[in-house]
């Protein structure tokens, strides 16, 4: 595995990059709160045959710290990822390539896919976010529960949590980076090795933090819960108020789709532990209006949703579950994932 820097006219970030650069180009994009180290054995795994590259979105990693307009949604790490496959070094440019996004990296797949659908050869959405965003949606199409959408956004993330990622706390206490995730990036009892456990902490300890970055710059609400999303940073990215990739269903052409999730996903679910309307109804979050206000996000429903309309219009899906595995496929079932991933690439 060659670990390199790369600089484009929009971000210099580290990428990690594995294959012949003839090979068949494949991009792994990794979701909130991680880096490309979270790809480190789908890299291993790949045969001879492909090029892989795994670069650290902004705001992640090695990449620059730069801000985040969360008014673009997914499409400002969209462009980054075009104008870094178009970088000399990486052999990459005016090729085809195949997108596998993990988590918030498959919703930026969806946008990527969206605005360069002749680009992409097909795509891997390994438990992607919803088309929708996260938080602040009530249906399957993605009705907001209140016009400024709150209940998303930046003002959602727990303080404490952030105060301890800025702090790179290491510890396993309540709310510190390494406890949530391995309680939720994860399917307990499942742990990495320690060894490997310490350079995903590395990873997760590497995000950056404030309000252009992580979480993003907060607004307050009349409307339960009393946050709305800013116009800064990653977590206000994630809002449906700027996240709507409903649209991927009405690209030409249709890349085919491989949708792989852990069927005890706690973060990606009808009834994610991240998710205001889903913590309202469990009563752990005060006030909660009730269904017929804020229900739970049906995410699994969102997902389904749009890729039955790109189904009907010509495309073609198909979805994998994964037993006793949570919200991080490529971690927890590596083998099973590969199992999936490989005859999918194969095919196109």
């Amino acid at each position: 595995m060659q670990e390199l820097t790369v600089s484009t006219g929009r971000l210099a970030t580290r990428v990690l990059r594995v294959g012949d650069p003839g090979g068949t180009p494949v991009l792994l994009i990794h979701g909130n709160l991680s880096t490309s180290r979270f790809w480190d054995q789908t890299l291993a795994a790949l045969p001879d045959g492909y090029h892989a590259v795994a670069p650290d979105l902004r705001s992640f990693g090695g990449a620059a710290s730069l801000p985040v307009d969360a008014t673009a949604g997914m499409r400002q790490f969209a462009d980054d990822l075009h104008s870094l496959l178009q970088a000399p070094e990486l052999g990459m440019a005016e090729r085809r390539v195949h997108l596998v996004g993990w988590s918030v990296g498959g919703a930026v797949a969806m946008r990527y896919a969206m605005d360069h659908p002749e680009a992409v050869t097909s795509m891997v959405l390994v438990a992607p976010m919803s088309p929708y965003g996260f938080g602040g949606t009530r249906d399957e199409r993605g009705t907001p529960c209140w016009p400024d959408f709150a209940g998303s956004g930046a003002g959602t993330a727990n303080p404490e949590y952030v105060r301890r990622l800025a702090a790179g706390d290491r510890s396993g206490e309540t709310l510190s980076p390494r406890e949530v995730m391995n309680d939720f990036y994860f399917r307990p009892p499942f742990r990495v090795e320690p060894e490997r456990e310490e350079a995903y902490l590395d990873a997760v300890l590497s995000t950056g933090v404030g309000e252009d970055n992580y979480p993003g710059d907060g607004a307050t609400s009349e409307n339960w819960p009393g946050v709305a999303p800013g116009t800064r940073g990653v977590n206000n990215a994630l809002s449906p108020k700027y996240c709507d990739l409903s649209g991927l269903a009405g690209i030409d052409p249709k890349p085919p789709v491989l949708w792989v999730r852990g069927a005890d996903d706690q973060v990606i679910s009808d009834t994610s532990m991240f998710d205001f309307g889903y913590l309202g109804k469990l009563g752990a979050v005060p006030g909660w209006p009730g269904d017929g206000v804020y229900p739970p996000q049906p995410m699994i429903g969102q997902i389904r949703a749009v890729l039955d309309d790109y189904q009907a219009g010509g495309g073609s899906y198909e979805e994998a579950m994964l037993e006793a595995c949570g919200h991080s496929p490529q971690v927890e079932r590596p083998e099973a994932f590969m199992g999936l991933l490989l005859p999918h690439l194969e095919a196109f």
